[in-house]
């Protein structure tokens, strides 16, 4: 029925009643069979569509009382209601035909009973629906408990209830100051569809997985299709899926761009905490010249000691991840001890610095030191430079230099009056003679193979304080 239809009720029930009046005012006597008694109706609108007319509101109500009790008995665990909007509009008629039952089926047809749940809501978007407030609430308390530990929690609530947050701390111990969610949350209470209504665990869940959204992935070293798989939980043939033209034969490279699904949670947990550790403190190191100590000797003065401090740092972990780390304190448990080192600076003439350069020029190593052909090969051979100068290692004085009868051929041997000698073997001609002082890079002699040498090479050794030593630390 429209509202012209309406109006038009209207008008004639008060033209019924003007006439009436008017009857009796003149004294006129209506004839007998008239009906002279008024009903009342009420015309039912749900949702602005009319769907008829009742003899009593309580018709209405009775058959949206059953519908939700037949809803009731599916969802036991739930309180239900209308979702629709219902008016009335009464009307007083002569014999009135109420269409009670008519309009009972339609309500049947037209009403929307849903469960009446509390919603969570952010930035004014209900993202899931819990059975009441208390059930919501436990499960933002569950999801909190999942980024902490057990005793974490339960030590936190104890200082809560005692209002007292304070700490003492030992070594690597931490204590939550405080857990929330980073988002403003609110509760409404919606009407929806029982099956939209989550249980404690499963919303949880959802909360901390959330939505998937896309994401680029850049192939590392070492990485696989599986272990890419398995760092966005998901499996090989998902990836492949979201890749075309990637098999499991597919070999990846590093730098390669990759499709991916990643989780994005609906909500965060923020959770501060205090951490005591206690930490080294390194010794700072302090170089002293001596002008009366040899250039290139070092001696210690005083041996250096790290000291120690205790760190008290303010933690902040969103969903589990670290995101911030401040000092709040630092307490010195102990001092360092500075370490002071002496470095001679006096230049003695002939006496070497201890470091040696590549006695050829240029060249390259033919046999290392070690076990050949059944004896111990004592040094190095160079073979192969761009000209055959031998040159000193290092500043030094000759020691000898001469014919070896031990298969070495024309031999040098250089003391550098710190405690080093170098021998220089095979050489074709010498140009130094014993009790001469030399500089580092100084020509020795020429390059052959004299004595036992299968070639035109260098042979070389290093001693340190009598031991013989493998030339490639020092050069």
């Amino acid at each position: 029925m429209n509202l012209q239809d309406r109006s038009r009720i209207k008008v004639g029930t008060y033209l019924i009643a003007i006439i009436s009046v008017f009857a009796l005012f003149m004294n006129v006597t209506l004839p007998a069979q008239a009906e002279t008694s008024l009903d009342t109706i009420y015309h039912v609108y749900m949702d602005e569509e009319y769907l008829g007319n009742v003899s009593s509101k309580a018709v209405v109500e009775s058959e949206i009382d059953k519908l939700i009790e037949e809803e009731k008995q599916k969802y036991k665990e739930y309180q239900f209601g209308l979702t629709n909007d219902i008016t009335y509009i009464e009307e007083d008629v002569f014999r009135s035909e109420p269409e009670d039952d008519a309009t009972r089926k339609k309500i049947a047809a037209k009403a929307k009973i849903q469960a009446i749940a509390t919603a969570i809501v952010v930035n004014n978007e209900a993202i899931v629906y819990l059975k009441n407030e208390e059930e919501a609430n436990q499960v933002l308390e569950h999801l909190q408990q999942k980024y902490v530990t057990e005793d974490e929690w339960q030590d936190y609530q104890e200082r809560q209830e005692r209002k007292d947050l304070a700490t003492e701390l030992k070594a690597d111990e931490s204590a939550i100051t405080n857990i929330k969610i980073k988002e403003d949350i609110s509760f409404q209470e919606k009407a929806v569809d029982p099956k939209d209504i989550l249980v404690e665990k499963d919303a949880v869940e959802f909360l901390q997985k959330g939505t998937l959204e896309e994401k680029q992935h850049e192939v590392q070293v070492g990485e696989a299709l599986e272990s890419i798989a398995e760092k966005y939980d998901l499996s090989a043939k998902d990836l492949m899926e979201l890749n075309e033209g990637i098999t499991a034969d597919t070999v990846l490279q590093i730098g390669q761009k990759l499709q991916t699904l990643e989780t994005k949670p609906l909500l965060h947990v923020l959770v501060e905490k205090e951490l005591y550790q206690e930490e080294s403190v390194p010794f700072e190191k302090e170089v002293i010249e001596n002008d009366e100590m040899p250039k290139g000797e070092t001696k210690t003065k005083q041996e250096g000691q790290n000291g120690k401090s205790g760190f008290l740092y303010n933690i902040v972990e969103e969903n589990g991840s670290q995101t911030k780390k401040e000092t709040k304190k630092e307490t010195r448990i102990k001092e360092p001890v500075k370490e002071m080192i002496e470095k001679g600076t006096k230049v003695i003439p002939a006496r070497g610095s201890g470091t040696f350069a590549w006695p050829t020029n240029g060249g390259y190593i033919s046999s290392e030191m070690g076990q050949r052909w059944g004896s111990l090969h004592k040094g190095i051979d160079i073979a192969r430079p761009d000209n055959r100068t031998i040159k000193a290692a290092d500043n030094g004085v000759v020691e000898s230099a001469g014919w070896d009868d031990g298969g070495y051929g024309n031999k040098v041997v250089i003391d550098h009056q710190n405690g080093f000698r170098t021998v220089y073997a095979h050489m074709d001609s010498i140009s130094v003679s014993a009790g001469e002082k030399v500089e580092k890079g100084s020509p020795l002699g020429i390059m052959g193979s004299t004595g036992f040498a299968t070639g035109v090479h260098l042979h070389f050794e290093v001693y340190k304080n009598g031991s013989l030593q493998n030339p490639l630390s020092y050069l």
